[in-house]
């Protein structure tokens, strides 16, 4: 799988508009091959000393961070998709419904695409906590190994999926990027992460069992990566969408 991974600011008056919007863009992508769509609305976002979501799209008074990600097939697909004329979408009759002004404002949003190290669990859930990571090149293996062993921990406390993105297509803005959201330095890469869960509730007494769990304890001793340039929050879908096609991977 691929994924194309979104952090994106929108004003609070403006969420039905970008939703109208992002289904639009949904029913396009689905036809190219498409597998899922999400994007999920700021719900608990805490501020973080060094680094987070707000700073990492400079977001302004009366906006929101958007936590959103479109999976694919593989990389190929995902790219003919990007490369088709997008005037086709915007002549969209709906989107011309919709008003010629985007929802947002896209030179502040920061987008990339990512290969998952790590897809635990089933596809779907009521509640996302996301992640951007950054992560030593040379500590690739070393990540994916903790991940891989973090994901069964939050998979038996009540997470539907755990994914982990390793950054393999993530351009320079003109204005924000993921590399300057986490302050990435030299052979660092960033990883898009998510977790599902069921709906909030169970999203926060999971992790309250998480946190207590001396499994993650020492996964988190000499951790492969800076957690000080790590930000996290938490989301509530707005969009959800999965192709007829999609389906959780499978696992020996």
């Amino acid at each position: 799988m691929y994924i194309n991974g979104y952090v994106i600011p929108v004003p609070e008056g403006s969420k039905d508009k970008y939703r109208a919007m992002s289904e639009i863009f949904w029913d396009h992508a689905k036809e190219k091959g498409a597998l899922e769509q999400v994007e999920a609305w700021e719900s608990d976002v805490p501020d973080g000393k060094v680094t987070d979501f707000r700073r990492a799209v400079d977001l302004k008074d009366g906006e929101k961070v958007v936590f959103s990600w479109l999976a694919w097939p593989d990389k190929a697909t995902a790219k003919a998709f990007e490369a088709q004329d997008m005037e086709l979408i915007m002549s969209d009759p709906r989107m011309k419904e919709l008003g010629e002004d985007m929802p947002f404002d896209g030179r502040r949003m920061i987008f990339g695409g990512f290969e998952p190290i790590v897809d635990e669990g089933k596809a779907g859930g009521g509640y996302v906590d996301g992640f951007i990571v950054p992560v030593p090149n040379g500590k690739r293996e070393a990540y994916r190994k903790m991940a891989a062993s973090a994901a069964k921990v939050f998979l038996e406390f009540g997470a539907t999926r755990d994914v982990e993105g390793w950054g393999v297509d993530v351009p320079e803005g003109k204005v924000t990027d993921f590399q300057r959201a986490v302050k990435a330095e030299d052979e660092e890469t960033v990883v898009f992460s998510f977790l599902e869960w069921p709906d909030e509730e169970t999203r926060n007494e999971g992790w309250k069992k998480v946190m207590a769990d001396e499994r993650m304890n020492a996964l988190g001793k000499d951790a492969p990566f800076d957690g000080q340039r790590m930000f996290w929050g938490g989301f509530m879908p707005i969009v959800n969408e999965r192709a007829a096609q999609a389906r959780a991977p499978e696992h020996a």
